[in-house]
Order: structure tokens, then C-alpha cells, then sequence
């Protein structure tokens, strides 16, 4: 006789983000497949700023803020790339 497992469905496409926050715009830093990934990831990052923050604010550059919050896949940008730890790339908030 032969019995049956149940097996978790993967159907949702949830993924769990990494956003940075500067002001009133917010940008997909990173995507992970559990939260455990993400929130790690988050750490690391607001531990970079806080390493950064003195060249950040010597440079004038915002501090992101990094929050972590489900995503769908469907919801990414088109042509969307992760984020650098501190946010921005040639003194630009990306």
C-alpha cells in the first residue's frame, strides 16, 4: 500500500525584498527567496551605513534607510539590478 505525501505548493511567486528608503523615494535594493535571507542582508547593509556615516555626511550624500517587505516577482522592474550597500553610485540615490 502506498501513502501519500503532502508537499508544500511553490505556486506564489512572494519573494522577500530588501528596500531602500532616502526621503520619499524608495528603490528594490535587493530580492531573496526567505525573509531569514532578507533580514541578514538588511543588517548587513544598515551596518555599512552606519560604518559610512561620516563619509556620507562629509560627501552630502542621503543615509538610506533599509526596511525589509514582500514582493511579488511580477511587481520587480523590468530591468531592475541590486542596489550598492550604501545606496548610491556616482553620487547619485539609484
Amino acid at each position: 500500500m502506498s501513502t501519500l505525501i503532502s508537499v508544500p505548493r511553490r505556486d506564489d511567486d512572494t519573494l522577500w525584498a530588501v528596500v531602500a528608503t532616502v526621503g520619499r523615494q524608495h528603490r528594490v535594493a535587493e530580492v531573496f527567496r526567505s525573509r531569514d535571507a532578507a533580514l541578514a542582508d538588511r543588517s548587513w547593509r544598515a551596518e555599512q551605513v552606519r560604518a559610512y556615516r561620516d563619509f556620507l555626511d562629509r560627501a552630502k550624500q542621503p543615509v538610506p534607510f533599509y526596511s525589509v517587505a514582500p514582493i511579488r516577482r511580477a511587481d520587480l522592474p523590468r530591468k531592475w539590478t541590486p542596489l550598492p550597500a550604501l545606496g548610491f553610485l556616482r553620487g547619485q540615490f539609484i
